[in-house]
């Protein structure tokens, strides 16, 4: 059963929504004991599409002009079906977060760096949890319990009770 976490739907599924992002991004963060585990929930059920649906790709060739008029064969690698469905429904859960700028990184070097990904956060699921967990997932011989929740002192001020979810 859900928690209700003592929000409307609107701003509770904003909160998840937020919180779910960060930890896909981030790889850990630090909420609430309620909060973590809806947001493990919301996370393993993002990570399980990825793991089954990550290598989903079909391959085509087509035939561009190049600049001196041959024509030439491009291959391209686009979703399978199952893929293109679950990347529309983690763009649809998960908030579209940004590359960061790394550190003395030129602003030309880092729109190069990010030009062809236009969704980083989802990119980085079915690119490196899609096949690390896949990985896990043949290697235990179960699906889910991709993260983990520790519980943590009391908060100071409200007294609430403090967790860290993390990707396992």
């Amino acid at each position: 059963m859900a928690r209700k976490l003592g929000r409307p739907t609107k701003e509770r599924m904003h909160i998840l929504r937020n919180q779910v992002s960060e930890l896909l991004w981030y790889g850990q963060i630090e909420t609430t004991v309620d909060r973590a585990k809806e947001v493990r929930r919301l996370a393993d059920k993002m990570i399980t599409l990825a793991v089954r649906t990550y290598d989903d790709t079909i391959k085509t060739t087509k035939e561009k002009v190049n600049l001196k008029g041959e024509k030439v064969a491009v291959e391209y690698t686009n979703d399978g079906v199952r893929k293109l469905a679950a990347r529309r429904k983690m763009m649809s859960v998960l908030r579209d977060l940004q590359e960061p700028k790394k550190e003395k990184e030129s602003k030309s070097a880092y729109n190069d760096r990010t030009r062809d990904v236009k969704h980083p956060l989802v990119e980085k699921v079915f690119n490196v949890y899609g096949p690390k967990y896949a990985k896990r997932v043949e290697e235990l011989g179960q699906g889910g319990g991709y993260t983990r929740v520790i519980k943590m002192t009391e908060r100071r001020g409200d007294n609430a009770e403090r967790a860290i979810v993390q990707l396992v």
